[in-house]
């Protein structure tokens, strides 16, 4: 069941990514940053919590470490630097210094939170991620990107700051609702699109056992995921340009996702902004009929959403324009060339936008 991937920069191995059914090898995740005799904080939320904290922090126990733990209310809402404020001072309340870590236990929103934290405290602590939902265990928890919302801004206020080690407890995805499972999807489908179609076909044909949550085929939908991830990143550590790609879906996406209040899951809004770089690509001749058609009705086949209602075209296009991810005043879009191949493309124009916009509104 064991299946371990390690991350590289500049061709020296930083941190492993490791795959499991349980926590029972959990301490090998820490051979890079032990924690021995050192302070440990878990961080966590109020839904993940009650699962898994105590099996967690009764196994670094045994290590020897000086186990804290830090829960807050579960919610996109409460990421913010209110949140880390409070992590902060229980940090020096505890007497957490450099060589202490802290261990985010939960989905995206823990995870980009508690690494914010740590890049931050002291000018920087190690940390571990132990992923519980899909779309942080495939996402959020590889390559370093941290963050946390300002005023409804997705991740405004943020960092790069690489993990110790990623820590995947497949066993996990169980206890997730059907809404939380599928939002994950939205980025698995993401990889298959911009870097692998043969992976997308996959994902088509095995539709069923995913759906199922058969452990196997979980395994190795998560495995091909981070393998998609970790090779991207390996190549771009700031996102300085191929990383970029992993915004596919994401320019309209994250519009939708401010402008309806974070009621929808990141994967739903990401799947709707797919829908909509799909179809700019073909609009612009690089996809086929056939080949839009056929993205959409597998991210529908999924359980994701392909269109929003209640938000104008105009409200959404000007909440792009001041996401973090523009160039220039230009709105660098991701678009497909083929399924399989993605590219940047900044000459994407505002009439294309709320066109392609009139497609996905209802």
């Amino acid at each position: 069941m064991t299946q371990v991937l390690t991350v590289n920069y500049d061709e020296k191995p930083i941190y492993d990514i490791r795959l499991e059914d349980n926590y029972d090898n959990l301490l090998q995740i820490f051979d890079r940053v032990p924690i021995s005799n050192r302070k440990v904080c878990i961080v966590t939320d109020t839904n993940v919590g009650k699962y898994y904290l105590d099996t967690v922090k009764q196994i670094l126990y045994k290590d020897g470490a000086k186990v804290e733990t830090f829960t807050f209310p579960a919610g996109e809402e409460n990421k913010t630097l209110n949140t880390v404020k409070d992590l902060y001072e229980h940090l020096i309340l505890s007497g957490f210094d450099r060589k202490d870590l802290l261990v985010a236990l939960g989905g995206g929103v823990v995870g980009d939170l508690t690494g914010y934290a740590a890049a931050t405290y002291l000018r920087g602590i190690s940390f571990i991620q132990l992923p519980t939902s899909l779309l942080s265990m495939v996402d959020s928890s590889i390559g370093g990107k941290t963050g946390v919302d300002f005023d409804s801004y997705k991740n405004m206020v943020g960092a790069f700051h690489q993990p110790g080690g990623v820590y995947i407890n497949l066993n996990t995805l169980k206890s997730l609702s059907d809404k939380q499972f599928f939002s994950g999807l939205g980025e698995i489908i993401k990889h298959g699109l911009i870097k692998d179609r043969e992976y997308f076909e996959w994902l088509k044909t095995n539709r069923l056992k995913i759906e199922q949550k058969d452990i196997k085929t979980l395994q190795e939908m998560v495995y091909r995921s981070c393998v998609i991830k970790r090779d991207v990143v390996e190549k771009d550590f700031r996102e300085s340009g191929e990383r970029a790609l992993l915004n596919f879906g994401h320019t309209i996406g994250h519009s939708i996702e401010k402008l309806m209040d974070f009621q929808l899951f990141h994967g739903e809004c990401v799947a709707i902004g797919m829908v909509a770089a799909a179809y700019l690509s073909y609009k612009r001749g690089n996809v086929s009929k056939e080949d839009f058609e056929d993205i959409v009705q597998t991210i529908k086949g999924f359980n994701l959403p392909s269109k929003i209602t209640g938000i104008s075209k105009e409200e959404i296009l000007r909440v792009a324009k001041s996401d973090k991810k523009m160039n220039a005043g230009k709105i660098n879009f991701i678009l497909l060339e083929e399924i399989g191949k993605a590219v940047i493309d900044s000459s994407v124009t505002d009439e294309e936008i709320l066109e392609t916009l009139d497609y996905i509104i209802y």
